[in-house]
Formats: structure tokens, C-alpha cells, sequence
């Protein structure tokens, strides 16, 4: 080997020891004697990724103002809120026991929607199945009940169109209890929507929308679609039977007029009566015609009803909800953007809830309505 190769060899194994020398240097030592040793702190831990807030729920529509009297019923930035969907039809919305039930008519299901169970999460329970079939041979149409209300002590009375009655639920027996199957012998088409009288009387519609062949079914007995009334004590009474295809009700805050919806494409209207003394009707009028906007291509029919204190209508029809002052002057409609079923009155009563084809919305008001026991 050449002096200048071992010049070169000695300058690596010097290298090589200076290099392990540093190394043994960087590794952790035992503390010198005496001295105090910090502990080892870990760094803190990265804070918890923030719980998302529930998604806001889903508005549609709006408020379509007609007249400017509308603004003291409803705010003309008020919006519809959807609380629940899945729906076949929607329908019978009431409040009562601080919750809203409403129908799923073809499903044969009254469901429950609670503002606490809402706000959890949670969406509606299912509440009475069957609702307005209980026969055990299977059909189709929309067996289901369609109608609720309640009377003045919290009962469920209950429009059945495939059991085709008016039945009041016991919760107790669960069981339900006919109220009217049949006008002098003949059974009902498939009663449709009621209103339950302070007095226990019972008003009601009878189309033939829950018979599986309509107008034509075998099975129907009775040749027209009729109003009528169920005394708390008495027999059934036929109050009109010239309508098309009445189905909504409901009645004015004094008790002397009735409105009743007639769902005809052909011919969409509201009718009023007065009432008599005695429970009857007569001096029957149009109240309000909407066939223009439903050959307009508007969304519905008139359809469910009901009337704040002031006695001003929310009627469903085509377009969503239109509103009316008693008088019949059409001041604006609450658009759900579906064909809506029916509506009612809630929470504390500055709530409208809507039925709303496959969904359950709900609007704030200004004005305020009667809510269910």
C-alpha cells in the first residue's frame, strides 16, 4: 500500500470515529448525579372535532299575496317547512295531546309527529294500524282512514274508507266503535272528512274516493255522494246530495255557516249553507270557484279546510293552501309545491300543518286558530 493510500485510510477510520462519537452524544443520557429530571409531558391532544349541528330543515314554497290584507295572517317571508316525507297520501292532519296525527290513507296508518321526538331525531310513530281497513281479505285503492278530529274530551273519531264508517277509537279497549256505517239501510261509499260538534254532532262527507271502482264499484249502495250530519242522538241525515265529490268541512267560529269542498276538476268549488237552529242547512251558494287555476294547471283541489278565529278560510286546493276572508275574497295562497290534502291548526294555534301529497309541512301564522283537545 502507498503512503498516500494509507493517508487516505487513516483519515476515514478517523472520520468514522468522530462520526460514531456524535451519534453516541445525540442519544438520551442517564441524568448526571444530583441533578433533577424533568418529566416528559405529552404534547395536549388535538380538540375534539365539533359535533355538527342537525341539518336545517328543508323549506319550500312561500307565500303568494294577492291582497295586501294577507301580511296580518301571514308573514310574507314565511316559509314552509318540511318535518316528515315517505308518504303514500298524507291526509286528516288534527292536533291533539300535544302531538299531530294524520292519515297515510292508501298505507292504512295514522302516524304521531311530536315537536320533542322532531328535534331529537326522531320521526313520526306509527300510532293506529289498521286506521280504516280491518278486513282480512286484501285490497287495494286507499283503504285507510282519511279524516280525524277530535271531540271536546280528546276522543279520535275517524273517516274509515275501507271499513267505509265514521268510528271513534278507545284507546282504552282499543277498539273502535261505530258512530254511522249507513244512511236508512245502505252502506256509506267511504266517508272522507268530519267535523265533530261542541254538541256531539257529527258532519260528514261521503264521496267514493275510497271504493277500489269508484262510481262504478259493485259494491256501492248508495247512488250519490252526499253531506251528512250524525245527531249525538238520532239518526243519520242526509243534508245534500247534489254535490260531485264533496269532501272537506268545516265551520264558521259562530256555528251558522258551513263550508264544504267539492274536489271536481270540472267544476272546483266551495259551497256554504247556513245553518238553522236545529242542525240542518240551506240558501247553499258558492263560495269561492278555483277552476280557472286548476285548468291553469295548478297543483290540487279543493280539498281540506279549516277556519281561523276571525273566521278567515286556509283551504287546501290548486296551488297549496288558499286563504279567504269570510266575505270570499281570495287574499293569497300558501304554495307547498304538491297537492295538498288537508291542514290544521296546532301547537298554539299560530301553526298551520299541511298535508302535503307525500309529506308533512307546517307554516307559522299570524293569525290564530282552534287546536284539538
Amino acid at each position: 500500500m502507498t503512503v498516500s493510500l494509507q493517508r487516505t485510510a487513516s483519515l476515514k477510520v478517523i472520520l468514522m470515529t468522530n462520526l460514531s462519537m456524535a451519534l453516541l452524544g445525540c442519544q438520551r443520557q442517564p441524568p448526571a448525579t444530583g441533578s433533577r429530571e424533568m418529566p416528559f409531558t405529552p404534547p395536549p391532544a388535538a380538540p375534539p372535532e365539533p359535533v355538527p349541528p342537525p341539518e336545517p330543515p328543508k323549506l319550500v314554497g312561500g307565500v303568494e299575496k294577492l291582497d295586501p290584507a294577507l301580511d296580518a295572517l301571514v308573514a310574507p317571508d314565511a316559509k314552509v317547512e318540511v318535518l316528515a316525507r315517505g308518504y303514500k297520501w298524507s291526509e286528516g292532519p288534527v292536533w291533539t295531546g300535544g302531538a299531530l296525527l294524520f292519515s297515510d290513507v292508501p298505507n292504512n296508518v295514522v302516524w304521531r309527529w311530536q315537536e320533542d321526538a322532531w328535534k331529537r331525531g326522531e320521526g313520526p310513530r306509527e300510532f293506529l294500524r289498521p286506521s280504516g281497513y280491518s278486513g282480512s281479505v286484501p285490497r287495494g285503492g286507499e283503504p285507510g282512514s282519511n279524516g280525524l278530529a277530535v271531540d271536546a274530551d280528546g276522543r279520535l273519531y275517524l273517516c274509515q274508507h275501507g271499513d267505509r264508517r265514521i268510528a271513534r277509537w278507545d284507546p282504552r279497549g282499543k277498539v273502535m266503535e261505530t258512530i254511522a256505517d249507513t244512511f236508512k239501510g245502505k252502506r256509506f261509499n267511504s266517508p272522507n272528512d268530519l267535523v265533530v260538534r261542541p254538541s256531539g254532532d257529527v258532519y260528514f262527507t261521503d264521496p267514493i274516493y275510497g271504493l277500489e271502482g269508484h262510481e262504478k264499484d259493485p259494491k256501492r249502495e248508495i247512488p250519490w255522494s252526499g253531506v251528512y250530519r250524525k245527531p249525538a242522538k238520532g239518526d243519520v241525515q242526509l243534508l245534500d246530495k247534489e254535490l260531485t265529490f264533496p269532501n272537506g268541512l268545516a265551520f264558521s267560529p259562530d256555528g251558522k255557516t258551513l263550508y264544504v269542498a267539492v274536489s271536481d276538476p270540472a267544476k272546483a268549488i266551495w259551497v256554504a249553507y247556513d245553518v238553522d237552529g236545529k242542525g240542518g242547512v240551506g240558501n247553499k251558494r258558492v263560495f269561492f270557484d278555483a277552476t280557472a287555476q286548476v285548468k291553469a294547471g295548478k297543483k290540487g283541489l279543493p280539498d281540506g279546510l279549516k277556519i281561523d278565529e276571525a273566521g278567515n278560510l286556509f283551504a287546501t286546493g290548486p296551488g297549496g293552501v288558499l286563504v279567504f276572508t269570510p266575505a270570499g275574497k281570495h287574499l293569497g295562497t300558501i304554495i307547498t309545491g304538491e297537492p295538498t290534502a288537508n291542514c290544521a291548526f296546532g301547537d298554539d294555534g299560530h301553526t298551520l300543518y299541511m298535508t302535503a301529497n307525500d309529506k308533512l309541512t307546517r307554516i307559522r301564522l299570524k293569525t290564530r286558530g282552534t287546536v284539538g283537545k
